[in-house]
């Protein structure tokens, strides 16, 4: 087996949403392996902040304004990558939104939105990069799940039914494209400390853990929140030839938190 398995040079990846958090930290990992990236947000405002990070990290980044749920304006996107920077190797879908609000207390209007966002934009995307995958011959698509595609918890009913929905959507790329060489995959992240978590793992004026944070550490076998960086073996993997044969399975970096009963009280 050689290194060359896990090189992504000459690769060309949309990492939607990647202007920051978990999507930065893996086109980080892709740039880094050799993959030229692209990446959209939905505001101008974010995909120059994205560029700004790329350029001060070294590297050269294709930043766009995308809206994923548009269908029209992804068609219109992709075409443009297409055309602009080449046919699209690797696509991550990891463009989400969480509403955590408690399930009687959640509009209908706001369950759609969070489904459109985590569940219909994937599909959108995915449908709009296939199609140059199948000609081209081979392409990689991995979906950014969850914990929640597996287990429930209070106030995230949407964002478990999308997730949920996203891990058979990966599974039916696989079924339906395995055989034009695509590999569909998942990642399901457990928590990890970015800076939209930093107020759960704050510690308390006692100098005790946040409640939620002792809640988490006690779940995990490893004991620890994930980081960014956790993320990035993984999805390299799942991007790379080392995966060419793994194709509708959804890869868990947990630390352990899905195999766990957790401690007796």
């Amino acid at each position: 087996m050689s290194e060359n398995m896990f090189s992504l040079k000459g690769k060309i990846a949309l990492i939607t949403g990647a202007s920051y958090g978990i999507g930065y930290a893996i086109a980080k990992a892709y740039a880094a392996a050799g993959a030229t990236i692209v990446f959209n947000d939905i505001k101008q405002e974010l995909v120059d902040k994205g560029l700004a990070a790329y350029k001060a990290d070294g590297i050269e980044a294709h930043g766009y304004v995308c809206d994923v749920t548009d269908e029209d304006a992804v068609n219109a996107f992709v075409a443009q990558v297409e055309r602009e920077i080449g046919v699209i190797d690797i696509l991550v879908n990891n463009a989400g939104i969480i509403k955590r609000i408690p399930m009687c207390e959640m509009t209908a209007k706001e369950f759609r939105q969070v489904i459109d966002v985590d569940l219909n934009a994937p599909f959108i995307v995915s449908k709009a990069v296939i199609p140059s995958m199948v000609k081209k011959g081979h392409g990689k698509i991995i979906n950014i799940c969850s914990m929640m595609s597996e287990l429930g918890r209070e106030t995230v009913s949407a964002y478990a039914a999308a997730k949920g929905g996203l891990k058979m959507l990966t599974r039916n790329i696989c079924s339906e494209f395995g055989g034009a060489n695509i590999q569909c995959n998942g990642i399901g992240p457990g928590y990890i400390a970015t800076p939209q978590t930093a107020p759960l793992r704050e510690r308390q004026p006692d100098g005790s853990r946040h409640p939620f944070d002792a809640f988490i550490v006690a779940k995990t076998p490893a004991a620890r929140w994930g980081t960014p960086e956790d993320l990035m073996g993984p999805a390299v993997f799942l991007a790379s030839d080392a995966s060419n044969f793994v194709n509708g399975h959804i890869l868990y970096v947990d630390g352990g938190i899905l195999a766990y009963i957790g401690k007796q009280p």
